[in-house]
């Protein structure tokens, strides 16, 4: 055998080594972080609730990761589970609405773009909206509208304390005029909600945008972000093309928000359950003693 058939022959050897080394690990074992690209262990990331535990980078949360993050064990009932979205205008695209909803449903279940229903934090009760951004982008559509309206018209009539968590891309085009008028319907249901003196607190996750953006997390009581989360309204594209200048690379970042006074706190993805049962008990209803 000539020097050069052995050099060939190693590597085929290691070429094969290194497929069946592949084949060997399972799918899903190791994430990437976005953000410093560290290769990590993904049952590491998930008892650290989705955060980079080299440099702190938050992953979007799935819904039930969410529900489960937030409230107490065992004390969550969904709501509504059984409104399903609708093809009212035929729309199609590059794919027809209704086949996106159908592949949607397939992977999602009940969850749909948002889950409502009543829960405990911290043993106190509360109404409870997680949006679904792995549904359509978390967009808003009339169920959404419709299921979120009905959470918070049941936070007032119960007198419940209401938190709702957004994670949406805005508004569901596929429905046209039909999904902005969700907007409207989420706000008015936010003025019953605060004639019973109850507080409301939103938290706005990575991305909420557009139409969300635009009505009923941005009226809540207190406004909190988690570290790092794009928050916005319009796209970076379509605001390029209208001022015709590049705004700078964070200006639609939770912090830069908080330092314009557009939202109220950024809290740690580990700390959001300790400071929100803090904040409302803060604002529990008591009886107020006289004195003197």
């Amino acid at each position: 055998m000539t020097l050069k058939d052995w050099f060939a022959s190693r590597r085929q050897s290691n070429a094969v080594k290194g497929a069946t080394y592949k084949r060997d690990i399972p799918d899903g074992l190791w994430v990437k972080c976005a953000n410093c690209e560290e290769a990590l262990f993904s049952k590491e990331l998930s008892s650290n609730l989705q955060v980079c535990p080299k440099c702190d980078f938050h992953f979007r949360l799935g819904v039930q990761e969410r529900i489960a993050q937030l409230a107490d064990a065992g004390s969550f009932q969904p709501m509504d589970e059984q409104l399903r979205s609708v093809d009212p205008l035929g729309f199609q695209d590059s794919k027809r609405y209704v086949d996106r909803l159908r592949d949607a449903y397939a992977k999602e279940g009940p969850n749909e773009g948002v889950t409502t229903g009543l829960a405990r934090l911290d043993g106190i009760p509360i109404a409870l909206g997680v949006m679904n951004f792995y549904f359509l982008g978390g967009s808003m559509g009339s169920v959404v509208g419709e299921k979120i309206t009905r959470l918070i018209e049941r936070a007032a009539a119960e007198r419940l304390p209401l938190v709702i968590v957004t994670a949406s891309g805005g508004a569901r085009m596929q429905e046209g005029a039909l999904s902005l008028m969700q907007m409207a319907k989420t706000t008015a249901a936010l003025s019953k909600h605060n004639e019973v003196g109850r507080l409301y607190i939103a938290v706005m996750a990575d991305p909420t945008t557009g139409g969300v953006t635009a009505s009923f997390p941005s009226l809540a009581d207190v406004i909190i972000s988690e570290p790092g989360a794009l928050i916005g309204f319009a796209g970076r594209r379509v605001i390029e093309q209208t001022i015709r200048q590049k705004p700078p690379a964070n200006f639609q970042k939770a912090e830069t928000l908080l330092s314009h006074g557009l939202i109220d706190l950024i809290i740690h993805r580990q700390k959001l359950k300790g400071e929100l049962a803090r904040l409302l008990r803060l604002h529990q209803p008591g009886e107020v003693t006289a004195h003197g």
